[in-house]
């Protein structure tokens, strides 16, 4: 249990960082400039093609060396986690802005509205409802993916039952399948619920 307080620790300070910097960069990959728009692309297909492991090894061992200071592990998880949710939530938010009727826009313009207003009363609002499912659907997979960060070192629900099962020095008969099935059972509880909402705000949604 004390891994399960630690996945919910780690998965729930990188996703409120990350969904707002998240928010933020997808705001301006919808502006005019083009530079904007090819940084923040390049960005986010960093972190679609390299896989999140070896980002972490990255860090965890690279970060030390450029900054000439010791890092823990679970500061280097939230920095990789952060670095990935933001990067993903930067695209839906992009893609549903996008999405919203130019019509509306235009309206906006007609009444007076500002760039900043039509952000925060047109945009943003009516785009919230379609990016709202995904967004939930990225939670369970940060959840999920939580399971990568025993590789380096933390002490996750897979690194401790691990550790649990290497404790016993004499042959425990399906100590392996308890453990591991308890932690299966584990993450399932945490995933299903915010999965089957996803389920239900898409088919609203359409």
């Amino acid at each position: 249990m004390g891994g399960v307080v630690e996945v919910i620790k780690l998965s729930a300070i990188s996703l409120v960082i990350g969904l707002i910097l998240g928010i933020l960069f997808g705001i301006l990959r919808t502006t005019n400039s083009k530079l904007i728009r090819v940084f923040f692309k390049l960005y986010l297909e960093i972190f679609r093609i390299v896989p999140l492991l070896v980002l972490l090894f990255v860090f965890y061992y690279l970060l030390p060396e450029v900054l000439n200071k010791e890092i823990n592990n679970q500061t280097v998880s939230i920095l990789v986690f952060v670095l990935w949710i933001s990067a993903e939530m930067s695209d839906l938010v992009r893609s549903g802005i996008q999405n919203v009727s130019s019509i509306q826009v235009e309206i906006g313009k007609s009444l007076g509205f500002n760039r900043i207003q039509r952000y925060r009363y047109i945009l943003l609002p009516q785009s919230f409802r379609s990016i709202l499912p995904a967004t939930i659907n990225l939670v369970t997979r940060v959840i999920k993916t939580t399971s990568l960060l025993m590789m380096i070192g933390v002490t996750e629900m897979i690194r401790v039952g691990t550790q649990i099962i290497e404790h016993y020095t004499v042959k425990v008969p399906l100590a392996s399948l308890t453990v591991y099935g308890f932690i299966f059972f584990l993450y399932f509880i945490l995933c299903y619920p915010l999965s089957r909402l996803a389920a239900q705000l898409e088919r609203r949604a359409a």
